[in-house]
């Protein structure tokens, strides 16, 4: 997709939550927002390995059930 920041933007609604994420050889790093900017919890941290992976679906899959990370 080649749009400018500005269009990158208005893609993101009331409902989105990003997840930014920190990638390193060994050991990663996920933030998640809402749509606002604000910080949802704690930093994630998770291996680079099948475990890790998973652990952070898992992590990603708390905002899409309950909308939000307790």
């Amino acid at each position: 997709m080649n749009c400018t920041q500005n269009e990158k933007l208005n893609q993101v609604s009331e409902q989105s939550i990003v997840i930014g994420v920190d990638i390193a050889s060994e050991t990663h790093y996920a933030k998640a927002f809402d749509w606002r900017g604000v910080e949802l919890g704690k930093v994630f941290k998770f291996l680079n390995s099948m475990e890790g992976f998973q652990s952070f679906s898992k992590w990603v899959d708390i905002f899409v059930i309950e909308g939000e990370l307790n």
